[in-house]
């Protein structure tokens, strides 16, 4: 326990809701959670299901309709056949990654890993007794593992390699060709590539392809609540190869014994065209976020080493204001009311350089922070 660090940006959010509770109008750009209402489709599958009392245990790896499902999503959006045997079905992303990583990881193998990234990557490798190797990453590499990076970092104990693109905290994507070359180095050595995809249907220019296509070894984590929107569901997937499901099975079977079963009732009409049609609708409304934010930020003096091409955050070099970005995060939500994160959440490289801004806000809102934070850098 002494090594799972908590997340820092709640002490921001508990003194941000304090202040509310004084009257203050917070804006919130510090919580990675879409501020868009579950799509209406999702929400009466649900409700048809509950009052059908269809509310029991489903199969440890989830309903076989929404496998195939899912399965079918992979061929409808990247044409990749993927057979719903690879399928699974979890208690969010972070349960598809537990149980990928207590069926691959033994204590003291090694998973390597961006710095900076998502904190409960390396919290999940260290609650198995695997180490955590984080790897330095920053604007000339698109803060995302290359082959090059991996091979320096590799040793005798390394059996999995962790990518997520786009990432959080800095919205990047992976080049087709790292992914490609680190699957080929993790099949040759015998490790496990584990790509986290969570944020992949939230890219705004292009259509990036699956990891799958490059690879059919390598485990894919995705989930329900960023880009379908269900946040508080608690429905994720994975797939991976026939090799790992029996033990993934296994897994899932003690730890969890299954996923919540109204949610994937819901989630059985997230792939429909109506569901869909709103999806992208949303996703646009991000991209206008993203495009207004970005640029506003910039002119202000915040560093961006360009606009990130997916996910719904900015990561901002603030040390032209400051050489303490946590201190600037609480100075910054007390005097402008804004709420931001301070980049000591994502890990050991240049934590005190960055923050991380979420645009989950309607733009009038965004306008709103941006008028604010320029008043509060101009003071």
């Amino acid at each position: 326990m002494e090594g799972i660090a908590p997340f820092h940006v709640m002490d921001i959010l508990a003194r941000a809701k304090a202040l509310e509770a004084q009257g203050r109008d917070i804006i919130h750009l510090e919580v990675g959670e879409p501020d868009f209402p579950t799509p209406e489709p999702i929400v009466r599958a649900a409700i048809r299901a509950i009052e059908n009392g269809d509310v029991h245990y489903t199969p440890a790896l989830g309903m076989p309709e929404l496998r195939r499902a899912i399965a079918g999503f992979y061929q409808d959006r990247y044409g990749i056949d993927v057979p719903a045997t690879r399928v699974a079905l979890t208690t969010g992303a972070s349960g598809a990654l537990m149980l990928v990583l207590g069926a691959v990881l033994d204590a003291g193998d090694e998973i390597l890993m961006a710095d900076p990234g998502y904190p409960c990557n390396r919290h999940f490798a260290q609650f198995i007794d695997a180490l955590p190797v984080r790897i330095p990453v920053g604007p000339e590499t698109a803060f995302q593992l290359t082959l090059e990076l991996v091979e320096s970092h590799w040793t005798e104990n390394t059996k999995a390699v962790l990518l997520a693109s786009p990432s959080n905290p800095t919205g990047t994507l992976a080049r087709d060709e790292d992914i490609r070359d680190i699957a080929a180095l993790c099949a040759a050595r015998g490790a496990v590539l584990i790509v986290d995809e969570i944020y992949h249907g939230l890219v705004y220019e292009g259509s990036p392809q699956t990891a799958l296509a490059h690879s059919g070894q390598v485990v894919i984590i995705n989930s329900f609540s960023k880009y379908f929107h269900m946040t508080g569901w608690r429905l994720g997937w994975l797939v991976a190869p026939e090799s790992l499901m029996n033990g993934i099975e296994r897994l899932a079977q003690n730890l969890f014994l299954a996923p919540p079963t109204p949610a994937q009732h819901a989630a059985l009409a997230a792939f429909s065209t109506e569901t869909q049609a709103i999806l992208e609708e949303r996703r646009m409304e991000l991209k206008v976020r993203r495009n207004f934010l970005a640029p506003a930020l910039s002119e202000m003096g915040f560093g961006l080493s360009g606009l990130p091409a997916g996910a719904f955050y900015l990561y901002a070099d603030v040390s032209s204001f400051t050489a303490d970005s946590f201190a600037f995060a609480e100075k910054l939500l007390e005097e402008a009311a804004v709420a931001i994160t301070p980049g000591r959440d994502f890990g050991e490289v240049s934590p005190e350089k960055y923050v991380r801004f979420a645009y989950t806000r309607p733009l009038p809102i965004l306008r709103e922070a941006v008028a604010r934070i320029l008043k509060f850098v101009s003071a």
